[in-house]
């Protein structure tokens, strides 16, 4: 853990058993840039193998959890063409992936924007608590882009009818409509009672011996099928097509001009 002190856009605190990471750029709102994806990924590797941590708690700095994907990657992947937009989205599905397997229980606690790549965190947590007022939503459509790594983990996680409804719609809603779905499990009105929540949901964790949890979540998952690699790998293929493409270039430009898309006027 020591050498991981350095994550530029994580902040990590170990007590109790209990590793709190918390996602650190407030001013995009905690938008999901290729180094945090870096970074959470080598925090999930550094602890994966330790079972003296028994839960991660994921939560986001500056009020939000996370508003997606970090658009200011994908103009730089621009430059370097599609095989960049693959990697990059495909970087963010391993990490999802990877986040869904961890050993230790994972859980999301949600406020302001959960969108796209942040709605994808919150669908492998294994708990997930939610302010009321917290914004959800699938926005990629709406900007042109396809959700390509989080669509097989959001069927998962609440069907594939109000999948379909959410992805195709770009619709919001907020932690009552989340809980009602099955996205989240408990909605609180404040951050002292998500606090309070969060306290007696992380009792209850370790009251369960590490391993136990670690193989009964291997097995559960197993047991519910999981997004494979390879449609996972297509769809990476999809999003650099899309991005590339007449619609994901609007959508994009019109995002950083801060229009509506050719589409939406």
């Amino acid at each position: 853990m020591s050498s991981l002190q350095d994550c530029q856009t994580l902040l990590l605190e170990l007590h109790g058993g209990v590793l709190h990471i918390t996602l650190n750029r407030p001013d995009s709102r905690n938008a999901m840039s290729l180094q945090m994806v870096s970074d959470l990924r080598a925090v999930l590797a550094s602890v994966r193998d330790d079972r003296s941590v028994r839960a991660l708690v994921l939560s986001g700095a500056g009020g939000h959890f996370c508003a997606g994907g970090d658009i200011k990657d994908m103009a730089n992947a621009r430059a370097q063409g599609s095989d960049a937009y693959r990697d990059l989205n495909r970087a963010f599905g391993a990490m999802l992936e990877e986040a869904q397997h961890a050993p230790q229980v994972l859980i999301t606690v949600l406020q302001g924007a959960v969108l796209g790549g942040g709605f994808g965190l919150a669908c492998v947590s294994d708990i997930a608590i939610a302010d009321h007022q917290a914004q959800f939503g699938l926005p990629e459509t709406s900007l042109g882009l396809l959700p390509a790594q989080i669509a097989p983990f959001v069927v998962q996680r609440i069907g594939l009818t109000e999948a379909r409804r959410l992805a195709l719609t770009a619709a919001r809603f907020d932690g009552q409509q989340a809980r009602r779905l099955g996205l989240v499990h408990f909605v609180e009105q404040d951050p002292q009672a998500l606090a309070e929540r969060l306290d007696e949901v992380l009792q209850h964790v370790l009251c369960c011996a590490p391993e136990a949890n670690a193989m009964t979540k291997q097995l559960l998952l197993a047991s519910a099928g999981q997004p494979s690699g390879a449609l996972l790998d297509e769809a990476a293929q999809w999003f650099s097509e899309a991005v590339t493409g007449e619609e994901g270039i609007e959508g994009t430009m019109a995002f950083v001009q801060k229009r509506k898309p050719r589409w939406a006027t």
